[in-house]
């Protein structure tokens, strides 16, 4: 096998590296492809490619003739996507149809593992359950319109002959992660209070909401997988990624909150407040644990520890 990762410098891409090599042998060859290509710790060489340029992703899959494509690319946060939704419906639509595209007329054989959001559920999630592969898509921000759209795309595609695999992941973390999101932010925070870089007080959003999390690790596992079982599932099959407990924003932060030895007050800082918040968003994977044999195996709670002692690690060597 010979799996390309688009965007393999982003936070999930050196994770979907390891779980590659523990889910499918060390014998599996990956190639590491990113906008910025370059040295890395972990691929040790990425190959440099724009998904938005539509030949040269031709040229890489006629190159490298994979057998498998987890897409990544992607503009990771929402507050950047809504800061430039231009840039985020190329990105996020173009460049996974760029891919889609180069596949069906290179390598047709090759598997296509697109890496959506379990955030296309969007106002679907006030029906108060776990949301499966069959609720309603109704995404309310142009970060999950976007994924959303090149979901429904790649799935129209498979009409003519794209072996695609649609996942939808939900909210994840672990160590890496930027502070654009929730979990590193708080940490981040801590971890400079504890160093007397900042006054002991954290400035959060709405901590009432509730949100599906796993650990990236797991989030990983569940992408190579599909690489590992391809042969047996159906093309066009949809899976979420979930764990299927929601954690209360203000609980991760009591959490994190409870594992330092300082006295760290808390301010609520309106720019950090999203009016569009769903109250709780939870996702069901059973398809995944059915047809994959996937289950998360990292409790949130360590996590939660992994991230903050990444953050202190980051902020003494800074």
């Amino acid at each position: 096998m010979r799996v390309l990762i688009t965007g393999a410098r982003g936070f999930v891409g050196p994770y979907v590296f390891e779980a590659l090599h523990s889910v499918c042998g060390r014998g599996i060859a990956v190639v590491a492809t990113s906008k910025d290509g370059g040295p890395h710790p972990v691929f040790g060489q990425v190959e440099a490619l724009d998904v938005t340029d539509k030949v040269a992703v031709e040229e890489a899959i006629a190159r490298h003739r994979p057998s498998h494509v987890i897409h990544l690319a992607a503009v990771a946060a929402l507050r950047a996507a809504q800061a430039d939704p231009q840039s985020t419906w190329r990105i996020h639509v173009h460049g996974a149809l760029n891919v889609a595209h180069a596949i069906l007329d290179k390598v047709p054989g090759c598997w296509l593992i697109h890496v959506g959001s379990g955030l296309v559920y969007g106002e679907s999630a006030k029906i108060g359950r776990p949301l499966d592969e069959n609720t309603l898509l109704a995404p309310i921000d142009d970060y999950a319109v976007t994924k959303a759209a090149a979901d429904l795309a790649l799935g129209a595609l498979s009409r003519h002959g794209l072996k695609c695999i649609r996942m939808r992941p939900f909210n994840h973390t672990g160590p890496g992660q930027t502070e654009a999101f929730a979990v590193p932010a708080f940490a981040m925070q801590i971890a400079r209070i504890e160093a007397g870089l900042a006054a002991p007080v954290i400035r959060v959003g709405n901590l009432d909401a509730e949100r599906d999390f796993l650990d990236a690790r797991d989030v990983a596992s569940a992408y190579a997988s599909v690489v590992s079982n391809s042969d047996d599932l159906v093309p066009n099959t949809i899976f979420n990624v979930a764990s299927g407990v929601s954690w209360r924003m203000g609980h991760i932060l009591e959490q994190l909150l409870a594992q330092s030895s300082v006295k760290i007050a808390t301010e609520q800082d309106p720019l950090r407040l999203r009016p569009s918040d769903l109250p709780r968003i939870v996702g069901d994977a059973n398809r995944a644990r059915e047809q994959l044999g996937w289950v998360p195996e990292h409790p949130f709670e360590e996590t939660l520890a992994a991230v903050l002692e990444h953050c202190r690690a980051c902020v003494v060597r800074a």
